[in-house]
């Protein structure tokens, strides 16, 4: 989307302010924008240039980025726009719940540490964080739980994902166990749960957006990291800057953009998005099409053992005897992978693919092979990945349920031999 565009979508058919976008600057400017009734048609008030107008999230994404959604922002990642080992900015996925901040300071930025199992709360700020505290750098798979919608029959609610929800960049911050051990904890904190900035669809600001959480012990792993940098850059906008709780394996839901707030609770954290079916699958298997009621779900902690071709790109055309290269990443939650493999007879036979360890725990694992096809024809090349506990992805689809979460089956392109 054009910068006109974005900003076209501030006016009305009319060409005036639309009420919402009113709400938006007078929540911005603290203050109400008197005589907002005479603006004329197709002006936008100095104040748009002051705070730097509306942010356009893909200004800075590759072209062949697929947006899904763009109220809230939603962008998809063709899978051979990942085949860097490092995911860049420009091709990592979008998943927003509310809008965009349209205007932060890192200067004034707080990190409030508070809740029912802190000794006492503790404000920091950025110049805080990054001089208490020893930084870390990790790299960190991110992936939305819903990944994978669009492959699941019959189809559910929900952005449609392929495959390229998914990323690992390298993230820079500070541990979120050495900030809490730093404010104390009371022996009964068993849930954290984290408050951004981001605005609510309906513009009011006082309705929260998306406020989600993991136990204790998740939160006190030494990757669970309050991050101010991502590939050795402030993080962007779009990213969750200028602080984004990172929590490498789970869904990225759980890796809140624009942190202001960690809240350390006695209970299960309640905040929005945690209550209902939001980011749940049902605790035993259901018939296709079947919902069962709130109760027979359980949260959806580490995400399950998954790969990805991405090269070559589906569509490839291959001269006949020539072998076929491939490349991919693979990753599996809180676990390792432990083995990979390639067919191209539609998961008649398997062949081993050459698996390489992770930079450090969390990170997703690169892997190579070459398959040589016996004539020329269609073929599909399907990718299976299997973890440290011996489970490995479904050829087809996994088991279905009604929100469209954890569809980790092989990945498969398209080729041509000719």
């Amino acid at each position: 989307m054009s910068n006109v565009d974005s900003t076209n979508q501030l006016f009305d058919r009319r060409g005036f302010l639309r009420k919402s976008t009113l709400a938006t600057l007078t929540t911005l400017l603290g203050t109400e924008l008197v005589f907002a009734d005479r603006l004329p048609r197709h002006y936008l008030p100095l104040a748009f240039d002051l705070l730097g107008g509306p942010p356009d999230p893909m200004a800075d994404k590759h072209k062949d980025m697929i947006v899904l959604n763009d109220k809230p922002w939603n962008v998809d990642t063709p899978a051979h726009l990942l085949d860097d080992k490092v995911t860049p900015a420009d091709r990592m996925f979008i998943r927003n719940n509310g809008l965009i901040p349209e205007k932060i300071d890192p200067e004034t930025w707080t990190l409030t540490i508070n809740g029912e199992s802190v000794k006492g709360a503790k404000t920091y700020s950025l110049a805080d964080l990054k001089k208490k505290f020893r930084p870390q750098t990790y790299q960190l798979v991110l992936e939305c739980a819903g990944n994978g919608r669009a492959g699941y029959y019959p189809k559910t609610a929900g952005n449609q994902w392929n495959e390229g929800a998914v990323s690992c960049a390298e993230w820079t911050g500070v541990r979120l166990k050495d900030i809490l051990a730093d404010v104390g904890l009371k022996s009964d904190a068993v849930y954290i749960g984290y408050y951004g900035r981001d605005l609510h669809l309906s513009q009011d600001p006082k309705q929260a957006v998306i406020s989600r959480g993991v136990p204790m012990h998740k939160a006190l792993e030494d990757e669970t990291i309050v991050a101010w940098a991502m590939n050795g850059k402030d993080i962007p906008l779009t990213h969750g800057a200028p602080l984004r709780l990172v929590i490498g394996g789970w869904p990225a839901s759980v890796s809140g953009k624009w942190l202001h707030t960690i809240s350390v609770r006695n209970k299960v954290h309640d905040g929005a998005k945690m209550t209902g079916k939001s980011y749940k699958v049902p605790i035993n298997p259901v018939e296709p099409g079947v919902d069962p009621p709130e109760d027979k779900f359980k949260i959806i902690e580490s995400m399950p053992v998954k790969s990805l071709i991405t090269f070559p790109k589906t569509g490839t055309s291959i001269k006949t005897g020539q072998p076929i290269a491939l490349r991919g990443h693979a990753w599996a939650g809180d676990r390792a992978v432990r083995k990979m493999e390639i067919s191209l007879d539609f998961g008649a036979t398997w062949q081993p693919a050459k698996l390489d360890a992770p930079r450090n725990r969390l990170a997703w694992q690169h892997w190579s092979a070459e398959v040589k096809p016996p004539r020329p024809g269609y073929y599909e090349l399907w990718a299976r990945a299997t973890d440290d506990a011996g489970v490995a992805q479904p050829m087809v689809m996994p088991q279905w349920n009604p929100e469209g979460y954890c569809n980790n089956a092989c990945h498969r392109i398209a080729v041509k031999v000719v």
